[in-house]
């Protein structure tokens, strides 16, 4: 089954890097989309160096199938680079796909959005955000914009919950939030097929004996990949541990709230 044709925003990303080369095996067209330079790897490929202004994201997503956009600020910052990155970008994403008539959208969400939660709680799409840093505020954000544009314009919207995407687990909370590299393609080639997804929101992680999260059965994928064959020590669940570990440290967020004006 060929995905037709595929806009990837920022594919020079950590995630975007890790989907080009499956999607580009079943797209019979795959654009590619970043700030940072790309090159054609491939012959059903075409590249854009942009920043996805209004202008630029009306051209890039014409003609598309599918959109999955991954450009935005990927970790915590301040919160007005997170909203022009994260929110505003988005934004600007939804309304050119609705003015285009993109069918579907898949947004990357991230597991922060609930890293608040104790680790040793398992948490479902359904309950409410429970972000742990400005990060996470601004996914909640992304997430309400794509339920907007699937209940008032009728797109297909499909936000994954992101886990810790590596090529390898590398700490003991990767235990429970590792996503791999064929576990990511997996969950966004779900994505872009389900049938009539109207809005969805899913978290997209390895098979992990320890996972907190709940998969969502409509996306019809099963994970493969369990971070626990990498023999890493279990030492991370305790009863009062969030889920988001180090990322839900006071100190994770105040060094983005310090304001320097008037400072001597």
């Amino acid at each position: 089954m060929t995905l037709g044709t595929i806009v990837l925003t920022g594919a020079a990303g950590r995630v975007g890097t890790a989907l080009r080369t499956p999607l580009r095996a079943e797209a019979a067209r795959l654009v590619l989309a970043d700030r940072a330079p790309l090159h054609v790897e491939g012959p059903n490929e075409v590249v854009h160096r942009t920043d996805l202004g209004p202008a630029d994201a009306a051209r890039i997503v014409a003609g598309a199938d599918a959109i999955v956009h991954l450009a935005g600020v990927p970790d915590e910052a301040p919160l007005p680079e997170l909203v022009e990155g994260n929110v505003l970008g988005t934004h600007r994403v939804l309304e050119a796909a609705r003015r285009a008539g993109v069918p579907r959208v898949v947004l990357a969400s991230s597991n922060r959005l609930t890293g608040w939660y104790p680790s040793t709680e398992t948490v479902s799409a359904a309950m409410p955000p429970r972000p742990d840093g400005l990060y996470g505020v601004s996914k909640v954000a992304v997430e309400a914009l794509g339920r907007l544009y699937a209940d008032k314009f009728g797109l297909d919207v499909v936000c994954l919950r992101i886990g810790s995407l590596e090529l390898r687990p590398a700490d003991p909370r990767h235990l429970a939030t590792w996503l791999s590299h064929r576990d990511c393609a997996g969950f966004v080639r779900a994505a872009l097929t389900v049938p009539s997804p109207g809005f969805l929101a899913a978290y997209a992680v390895s098979a992990n004996a320890r996972r907190f999260w709940e998969l969502d059965p409509r996306l019809g994928y099963e994970p493969q990949d369990d971070a626990a064959s990498y023999g890493i020590p279990d030492t991370f669940v305790a009863e009062n541990t969030p889920q988001g570990g180090a990322f839900a440290a006071p100190e994770f967020t105040s060094r983005f709230l310090d304001d320097p004006i008037g400072r001597g």
